[in-house]
C-alpha cells in the first residue's frame, strides 16, 4: 500500500571497549556521554520516506530496551570495524524478537560475508540504492542485498540529516560532512576504496542549510566536518569558506569547527586564513611516520618531501591545534623507530598523538598485497568480542617483516615516552607558546565549552588525575598567564589525558602480554622425558 508508514528503529552499535577513541572518562569530565553523534544513521533517516516514523538509540550513550524493539517494524544498524561485535549481537537480538534487520556502513561494505545473518544488506553509499530498498520493502520483500555502484552517489542531492533525532546534550560535538573521498593513495587506507579518489562536494547552500538546521534546533558549540580530507578539492573549499564566514558573522559565531586534512594544508596561507576567519580551531592529520622512505613505500608521498614539524607549527600559528595519527609496523622499518618517532612527536608538540600498530583493514591495497604474499592472518577482518580493542592493541594482523617482538617493543617504548605525564604536559606547555588564538571571536554565550576555562572544570579534571595534579596545574597557570585565548584548547587536551594516561597503560600491559605470548610460541618449553613402565618393558624385549 503506498504511503503506508513504517516504524524504523535506528541503532548505533557500541564501539569496542579499550579503544583510543572511546574516551568516556573525558566526556564525563566535560558533561557529555560520548564524543560524536552518529551522522550516518541520521542521514539514512533523512533518505527514507519522511512519512515513516523514526527512533534513534545510540548504544554508546543510552540503553536499548525491549520496548524499543517491540515498537519497530524494521531495525537498521551498522557501523565501522570497531563496532562489529556489537552489530553482530544486535542482529541476533533483534531477530530473536521477530523483527527484520538492515545492516549497512563501512564494515559491512568491506566484509559483507560476515553479515549474511542480517535480513538486508545495504552495501556502499546509500543514496543510490535506498529507493530500491524502500520499493522492495513496500512490495513485502523481507530480505535482500542492495549494492551501490562505487563512487556514483550525487552528494548534492543528499538531504539535511535528521539532527532532530539527536540529544545534543549527549555529545561533545556534532558532525557534518562537506565532501567524500580523498585524492591520495595511501596503501593502508580504506577511504579511497569506499568513497574514491575524486572528492564529491556538497553545494554551499546545502551545507549552510545543514548548519541553519542545527542552529534552529538550538545547538551551539563544536561542529566537526568529518570529511575524509577537507582540502581534497581546494577550489571547492575555498569557494565555500567565505560563505561560511559570512553565515557565522550573521549568526554571531554559534559554531567552532574541527576537521581532518592532509599536511599540505600548511602550504596554502590563503586557505589557512580562510579557515581561521570561518572559526576552525582544530585539525586531525595523518602523519604516520617521521621516516621519508617509509612514507614513500606506503604511498604517503604528500608527507615525504617536507619538514612536517615546521608544517605543524605553521598550523599552530593560525590558531589550529593539531591531533595526529602515527603507525608502527610498516615493512620498510629496518630497525628500531621508537625514539625517532617519540622525538618527532615532542618536536611537533602534538599532545594527542594517536600512535597505533599497523592494521590491515579489509579491502585495501595493503590487505590485497599481504594476501598475495601469503602474510595475511586468518580472520584478519574479524573483530573478536573476547579480545576487545583497536589498532592500538590488536594491530599487526599479518606477518611483519621485522620480528613481531621488535615491532611490539618499539610500540611499547613510544607509548611509554609519549604518554608519560610530564611528557604530555610538556607538549601542552609548548603548544601554549605556539598556538596563536588572536583575532578570533569569543565562544558563543550558549556554547557550554565556555566553562572549559573555569576553575571548577579544571579542578574536576585535575581531581581525575590525582598523581599528576601538580604538574597539570602548572600547565594551566602557564597558559592562563601567557596565552589565555588558548585556555579552552589546553583545558580540553588536559581532559583528554584523563583517558589517554590510563588507556596507554592498559595498552602497554596488553603489549607485554603479546610479547610474552610471542616469546613462548617461538620458545616452547621442553617436554620432559618420562620413562614409564610400559616403555621400559618394550625396551627390555628389544634388548
Amino acid at each position: 500500500m503506498p504511503n503506508r508508514s513504517c516504524r524504523v528503529l535506528l541503532i548505533y552499535p557500541k564501539f569496542v571497549p579499550n579503544s583510543f577513541w572511546n574516551y568516556t572518562d573525558t566526556c564525563k569530565l566535560l558533561d557529555a556521554h560520548y564524543p560524536a553523534a552518529p551522522l550516518g544513521l541520521i542521514t539514512v533517516a533523512a533518505l527514507l520516506p519522511q512519512h515513516w516514523q523514526f527512533k534513534l538509540v545510540n548504544r554508546n550513550t543510552e540503553e536499548l530496551s525491549p520496548d524499543d524493539i517491540a515498537w519497530a517494524d524494521l531495525v537498521m544498524t551498522g557501523g565501522m570495524l570497531n563496532q562489529q561485535p556489537d552489530c553482530m549481537h544486535l542482529i541476533k537480538l533483534v531477530q530473536a524478537s521477530g523483527k527484520p534487520v538492515v545492516v549497512g556502513g563501512p564494515d559491512v561494505t568491506s566484509s559483507p560475508h560476515l553479515y549474511t545473518a542480517a535480513d538486508f544488506q545495504v552495501l556502499g553509499e546509500a543514496e543510490t540504492v535506498i529507493d530500491d530498498f524502500v520499493a522492495a520493502w513496500e512490495r513485502g520483500e523481507r530480505s535482500g542485498i542492495f549494492e551501490a555502484d562505487k563512487f556514483t552517489a550525487d552528494v548534492t542531492k543528499t538531504p539535511v540529516p535528521r539532527f532532530d533525532l539527536l540529544n545534543f546534550d549527549h555529545y561533545l560535538y556534532i558532525c557534518v560532512q562537506h565532501s567524500r573521498g580523498c585524492p591520495f593513495t595511501c596503501e593502508f587506507c580504506d577511504i579511497i576504496e569506499l568513497y574514491g579518489r575524486k572528492p564529491r562536494i556538497k553545494a554551499n547552500k546545502q551545507m549552510l542549510a545543514e548548519l541553519s538546521q542545527l542552529y534552529a534546533l538550538g545547538y551551539r558549540g563544536h561542529v566537526d566536518f568529518v570529511d575524509d580530507n577537507l582540502i581534497g578539492n581546494k577550489k571547492a573549499i575555498k569557494g565555500f569558506l567565505p560563505e561560511l564566514k559570512a553565515w557565522q558573522q550573521a549568526h554571531n559565531y554559534p559554531f567552532e569547527f574541527s576537521t581532518e586534512a592532509s599536511i599540505n594544508l600548511a602550504d596554502d596561507d590563503d586557505l589557512l586564513n580562510m579557515m581561521k576567519q570561518a572559526n576552525f580551531f582544530a585539525v586531525f592529520i595523518g602523519i604516520e611516520s617521521p621516516d621519508p622512505e617509509t612514507l614513500r613505500q606506503t604511498s604517503k608521498k604528500q608527507n615525504a618531501r617536507r619538514n612536517m614539524a615546521e608544517n605543524v607549527h605553521k598550523l599552530y600559528s593560525y590558531g589550529l591545534f593539531v591531533t595526529a595519527g602515527f603507525i608502527v609496523g610498516f615493512d620498510n622499518e629496518k630497525g628500531s623507530i621508537a625514539d625517532a618517532m617519540a622525538d618527532f612527536i615532542e618536536e611537533c608538540a602534538i599532545p594527542v598523538s594517536m600512535v597505533g600498530l599497523l592494521y590491515a583493514l579489509p579491502n585495501t591495497q595493503l590487505t590485497r598485497r599481504l594476501a598475495k604474499e601469503g602474510r595475511l592472518k586468518d580472520g584478519h577482518d574479524v573483530m573478536d568480542a573476547e579480545r576487545s580493542g583497536d589498532q592500538c592493541s590488536l594491530g599487526i594482523n599479518f606477518e611483519p617483516m621485522r620480528p613481531l617482538r621488535d615491532v611490539l617493543s618499539d610500540y611499547k617504548r613510544i607509548l611509554e615516552r609519549v604518554f608519560e605525564p610530564a611528557a604530555y604536559a610538556r607538549r601542552l606547555d609548548r603548544l601554549t607558546t605556539l598556538l596563536n588564538r588572536s583575532g578570533r571571536p569569543e565562544p558563543h554565550k550558549d556554547d557550554r565549552r565556555r566553562r572549559l576555562a573555569s576553575l571548577r572544570t579544571v579542578n574536576r579534571i585535575l581531581d581525575a588525575m590525582p598523581g599528576e595534579r601538580s604538574r597539570f596545574w602548572d600547565t594551566f597557570i602557564h597558559c592562563a598567564r601567557t596565552n589565555p585565548g588558548a585556555l579552552p584548547a589546553i583545558v580540553s587536551l588536559m581532559a583528554m589525558y584523563a583517558h589517554l594516561g590510563p588507556f596507554s597503560r592498559q595498552v602497554i600491559a596488553e603489549i607485554d602480554r603479546r610479547i610474552a605470548a610471542d616469546t613462548a610460541c617461538k620458545n616452547p618449553p621442553a617436554v620432559p622425558y618420562v620413562r614409564n613402565e610400559a616403555i621400559a618393558m618394550a625396551e627390555s624385549r628389544l634388548n
